[in-house]
């Protein structure tokens, strides 16, 4: 059953970078809006 591993670790990589740019995303405050 590697193809489990292989799975579960890709998915645990995909959600640490989502979840990594969602937290980079609330903690940058984007006030450069100049139009």
């Amino acid at each position: 059953m590697w193809y489990f591993t292989w799975i579960l670790g890709i998915g645990l990589a995909l959600a640490f970078g989502i979840i990594n740019v969602m937290w980079l995303e609330a903690e940058m405050p984007s006030d450069n809006t100049d139009e």
